[in-house]
């Protein structure tokens, strides 16, 4: 009875198309870094932690972090160059070197990208969210990173310093942000590299106070002038006057001059508008 059910049971196992005796598929490793979209692009840098593991190979499992001239020390191989890697160049080189020197005959490598470190972008001063971003693709521009971290505030100037280095000298670039969104200078919209810093500014700033509708520091726009600038602090109140304005602005030696504007002159940085009252 039993080898009749022994019999019965391999019946409906082979019409299913099930196997018999089949050894076991691989087991699924944990998906790496380099199968997502997100980051088939992303080049290990200095300070990047990975993950590799070698399918049936567990004693060459390791947890590493890639050091500032971008290697890690690897089981059988020794010191192997990741940095500048792709994950998928990096799983090959291991691979290769792994089959070279003939400790697996057919080595199957996955690298995990554990934590970013190595290829970010420092992006400070008046932006929405200052910090250390990753570089997650190649070709990433200003603009992308400007976006990234949340774009420039309100008080924040137009200019952008970008300071880091290039094949091992110091470089710094000083960039028009509204000619990057607006097309006037794509050439400016450079590509920026691992350790890269972006820095804004805050804007350049002029007073007005006296008998102005809402006195203040504001935000100098670009060629503005001093009508303009009046215009920005609501007007003159009941009492004031656009006629009847004094500008103090400072000269080469620092020294404040007291000067009567006109309403055409252009307003520089730290210029201080008075509006006075009346005389009628």
């Amino acid at each position: 009875m039993k080898l009749w059910t022994h019999y019965l049971m391999l019946a409906c196992l082979l019409s299913v198309g099930l196997p018999v005796n089949a050894q076991s598929s691989p087991p699924q490793l944990e998906m790496s870094a380099s199968a997502t979209s997100s980051n088939q692009d992303y080049r290990l840098g200095a300070g990047d932690s990975i993950g590799v593991q070698v399918y049936q190979s567990p004693d060459l499992t390791l947890e590493s972090r890639v050091s500032e001239s971008g290697v890690i020390s690897y089981p059988l191989i020794g010191n192997v160059q990741l940095g500048g890697l792709s994950l998928v160049e990096a799983e090959k080189t291991i691979a290769d070197a792994l089959r070279t020197g003939g400790f697996v005959r057919s080595p199957q490598v996955n690298i995990t990208l554990r934590q970013v470190r190595g290829n970010q972008v420092a992006v400070l001063g008046q932006v929405n969210r200052p910090g250390r971003f990753p570089l997650e693709t190649v070709n990433t521009r200003v603009s992308d990173m400007l976006a990234t971290a949340g774009g420039v505030t309100p008080t924040g100037d137009d200019v952008l310093i970008v300071t880091g280095q290039r094949q091992g000298q110091a470089f710094r670039r000083v960039i028009d942000i509204p000619g990057l969104f607006l097309n006037q200078k794509p050439e400016d919209d450079i590509v920026v590299a691992g350790g890269d810093t972006l820095y804004v500014n805050k804007a350049p700033m002029f007073y007005i106070y006296g008998e102005a509708q809402r006195p203040g520091p504001y935000r100098i726009e670009r060629g503005m002038t001093v009508m303009q600038a009046l215009a920005q602090g609501g007007g003159p109140t009941s009492r004031g006057s656009q006629n009847r304005l004094k500008l103090h602005r400072r000269d080469t030696a620092g020294k404040v001059i007291e000067t009567v504007p006109l309403l055409t002159d252009v307003v520089r940085p730290e210029d201080v508008i008075y509006v006075r009252e009346s005389i009628f």
